[in-house]
């Protein structure tokens, strides 16, 4: 086995499968459930949905924090070609849901939006595809994709905090559940932000595990309801300081590893208060910043100026 070593973090990179199936020779999988992953009645509608690859080259061989690509058969572009792959982070832990590594699934937002300038709806082509199957739908997919958004080969070495927003928390729910399920005993964070305490997603589960795991932390932030006591909402950045006595013991660890998954733009937060609460060695700054409060930071800093250390790890849409 090709296992890589970073030898200033400790941490061992697994090998992993990837491009099994490709876009040009995709492997048919049935679905298997299609349910709503939202425990409330939530205004953006989010599935989990089911897949039996079992007797395909995907059996086994998918790791949380991998991807898979679902090709959206009969579907057209807006140019009239068919549909391009599209790729969704893998909800389920690295053996499977069903033990077996037999059974994966997908967090899935259907996008629905308006354009503000026409009026005119728009609905999102794969997602809308997938949360219209019924089981025994059949699908075509491609993967798995992605080596380094992983847990470590050595994953019981190290501490984690992980931060999601949205359907960002979908490659967690299956790094929890491979960590705790293996008898990790070390420190463990989920710090999943939404709009509305109606759009948490597996909450249940994710309560449940915290409640019969004490190292394992569930901090939820909720942006659109209520405000901090200095007029700013709750996003999942500010749990570094309104959390600090569960999270800091963690990430000041120099075993701690840090995953951010999310919409694009998030790390900007996430990057400013782990600098300016003093947990810069998960970041590498550039000496053009010296003398510059992170809370100044902008998103071109981040672009020439900010990068992810060995020890956080950054996947965002």
């Amino acid at each position: 086995m090709n296992i890589e070593q970073n030898r200033s973090s400790g941490i061992v990179y697994p090998e992993v499968a990837v491009n099994l199936y490709k876009p040009k020779n995709p492997v048919e999988v049935p679905v298997v459930e299609n349910r709503i992953a939202t425990e409330q009645i939530s205004p953006n509608i989010i599935r989990h949905i089911t897949f039996d690859v079992s007797g395909t080259g995907l059996e086994g061989r998918i790791r949380s924090g991998q991807s898979v690509g679902i090709v959206p058969e009969g579907i057209t572009e807006p140019d009239g070609k068919p549909a391009k792959v599209r790729l969704y982070s893998v909800a389920s832990p690295s053996r499977g849901e069903d033990g077996d590594g037999k059974i994966i699934s997908l967090t899935v937002k259907r996008v629905i939006e308006e354009n503000p300038e026409t009026q005119n709806l728009f609905l999102g082509l794969c997602s809308n595809y997938l949360s219209d199957l019924n089981p025994g739908d059949t699908v075509k997919m491609t993967g798995p994709n992605g080596k380094r958004f992983v847990l470590p080969e050595n994953a019981h070495d190290f501490n984690y905090v992980f931060f999601a927003t949205g359907t960002g928390v979908a490659p967690f729910r299956g790094m929890v559940r491979d960590l705790l399920e293996t008898g990790f005993d070390g420190q463990m964070a989920l710090v999943f932000g939404s709009p509305y305490n109606t759009d948490l997603l597996y909450p249940g589960e994710f309560r449940d595990l915290a409640d019969r795991h004490q190292n394992f932390h569930y901090l939820t932030s909720i942006s659109r309801e209520g405000r901090r006591l200095d007029g700013s909402k709750h996003y999942v950045q500010y749990q570094l300081i309104d959390s600090r006595e569960i999270l800091q013991p963690i990430v000041e660890k120099d075993n701690t590893l840090i995953y951010i998954c999310g919409l694009q733009g998030m790390e900007l937060g996430l990057y400013q208060m782990l600098a300016n609460e003093g947990y810069d060695e998960y970041l590498r700054i550039s000496d053009e910043l010296a003398g510059v409060s992170p809370l100044e930071w902008d998103r071109a800093d981040l672009k020439k100026r900010v990068r992810p250390s060995e020890r956080l790890f950054l996947e965002v849409y």
